[in-house]
């Protein structure tokens, strides 16, 4: 499969939202603190990598 450069960005995109999605999820499906409480994190980790394939995914659209 050869994927353009926007190809690649958008697929990762997706999965980092989709990540925060489920991260999210999984964080108030437990009755473990801990465990929620590392989802959460990570939640906000995937949501930080989201923003930022979102300025490259915005950057190419102008291009």
């Amino acid at each position: 499969m050869n994927l353009e450069t926007k190809d690649m960005i958008t697929k990762k995109l997706l999965d980092a939202q989709e990540m925060v999605r489920d991260y999210e999820m999984f964080s108030k499906h437990t009755d473990d603190k801990d465990v929620a409480e590392t989802f959460k994190n990570l939640a906000e980790e995937a949501g930080m990598q989201a923003r930022t394939l979102q300025k490259l995914v915005d950057k190419y659209k102008r291009d």
